[in-house]
């Protein structure tokens, strides 16, 4: 009887318990709405894209932390307004926030708000992960001034991008959310067709195309040269059918129009009428 009663106790007690601890976890938590706009919402799960959620915390946490938890790489706002006032990336988050994240606005004047990205680089260079190999050489052939490296540690490409002004390209949205990085993009497609005409858009670099310009192994800039200077070194079919040649003084390589520009050629008539 003794041990009945007492394991009923004990029960009881442990009921209690776990609802006090319930009761105060619950009066922890704080929640705030949130919403993101345009192409934010590609790093969004599905039940969270376009459209107002709740989002619970507990800790006081800055928006910037809070945007990066649910996905978003800091890199990719520009803008974030909370209960109607444009805050920066330090604003402590509050219990019933009412938060609207938006991206890079192109067309819409904001001036006199708050904007987060920072100012454009004056002149365009990039650097790409080890995931964009084939894009590099995309972008190189359209002039674009573009540094990669297979064995590119995430380290060195932050480091090289503030060294050198650089805009990160990258399939890895981590290493966007690094606090020191500035200007990076991630790249939604996985198919470098699609890569090329997707950065020349966010970029607006349709009139910045200059083609065969940059050597495709090293991305130094090319010279134009004579068939005659290079006649030797050319395969026979290359001699039959081509007469533009371009040489590379870095990595002592000669390039023509072959198979990578014809199909670049098709981009580039895509590009054009953007």
């Amino acid at each position: 009887m003794f041990n009945e009663h007492f394991i009923f106790l004990q029960d009881s007690l442990l009921y209690s318990c776990q609802g006090h601890i319930k009761s105060s976890w619950e009066n922890m938590l704080k929640k705030v709405t949130l919403r993101f706009y345009e192409e934010l919402n590609d790093f969004l799960t599905s039940t969270k894209r376009k459209k107002r959620f709740e989002h619970s915390f507990i800790d006081r946490t800055s928006v910037k932390d809070m945007i990066e938890s649910l996905g978003v790489p800091h890199t990719e706002v520009d803008l974030i307004i909370v209960n109607g006032n444009s805050v920066n990336f330090s604003y402590l988050v509050n219990n019933g926030d009412d938060i609207s994240v938006y991206p890079m606005f192109e067309s819409l004047d904001i001036t006199n708000l708050q904007r987060l990205r920072a100012k454009p680089l004056r002149k365009l260079k990039f650097i790409l992960d080890v995931h964009l190999g084939t894009l590099a050489k995309y972008m190189r052939i359209l002039g674009f001034d573009s540094l990669y490296k297979n064995n590119y540690k995430d380290e060195e490409i932050v480091d090289i991008s503030l060294k050198e002004k650089r805009t990160i390209l990258t399939r890895d949205r981590g290493i966007l959310k690094r606090s020191e990085v500035t200007h990076g993009y991630w790249i939604r497609s996985s198919k470098t067709d699609e890569q090329i005409i997707e950065v020349i858009k966010r970029f607006d670099l349709k009139e910045e195309i200059k083609e065969l310009s940059r050597c495709l192994l090293c991305n130094s800039l090319l010279r134009k040269i004579s068939k005659e200077k290079v006649i030797d070194r050319l395969p026979q079919k290359v001699k039959e059918y081509q007469s533009e040649f371009y040489y590379c003084k870095n990595c002592d390589k000669i390039f023509w129009k072959g198979s990578h520009y014809t199909k670049m050629k098709g981009i580039i008539e895509r590009v054009r009428l953007l």
